[in-house]
Parts: C-alpha cells; sequence; structure tokens
C-alpha cells in the first residue's frame, strides 16, 4: 500500500492499494480519481499503515482510503466501521474527518 501525509489546516492521509494508483472510476455522477501526485508516497507494509492510522486518528487527522486492502487497514486499525465504507465500480473507499 502507498501511504502519503500532507499537512495543510491539518494532517491529510492518503492511502491507497498499489495497483488503483493513476485510475479513475465513475458510476454515475460519482468519480474516485485515484491521482498519483495525492496517493503515491512511501510503500508501507500492512502492520505499520495500521500503526500509522492508529496515531494519526489521535491528532487530528483527515484520512482519505481507497482499495480493499486499504480499507480492510482501517477496519482493523478500528478508525472506520463497515457502515462507513463505500464503492465506486466495486472499489471500496472511505473518508475520515475526525
Amino acid at each position: 500500500m502507498f501511504v502519503k501525509i500532507t499537512s495543510s489546516c491539518r494532517e491529510i492521509v492518503a492511502i491507497c492499494d498499489f495497483n488503483l494508483i493513476g485510475k479513475k472510476f465513475g458510476e454515475g455522477k460519482f468519480q474516485l480519481d485515484v491521482k498519483e501526485n495525492f496517493y503515491k508516497g512511501e510503500e508501507v507494509p500492512e502492520e505499520k499503515v495500521i500503526d500509522i492510522m492508529q496515531n494519526m486518528s489521535k491528532e487530528d487527522a483527515t484520512f482519505n482510503i481507497v482499495g480493499k486492502k486499504s480499507v480492510n487497514c482501517a477496519l482493523k486499525a478500528g478508525i472506520i466501521s463497515k457502515e462507513g465504507i463505500k464503492k465506486i465500480k466495486g472499489i471500496p473507499f472511505a473518508m475520515i474527518f475526525l
């Protein structure tokens, strides 16, 4: 998975599965654009992704999570529930504003 943390008014944590970088998915009026310049950061193994999510959730961060593996990590980290997961063209994603 890729993890990229950007500082703005607050920390923005972008996490996505490797195979989704640079792809765009549309369904009706909704679109999911996994832009490389936003999501492609450091390659991180699952255990570290979970640690990052748990630590950043304590820091009032915003999360953009795309892909099956990444969303499953968010579930394991306890920062989202199954009800917080949406899909576009079968691709799961979650946005979290703490």
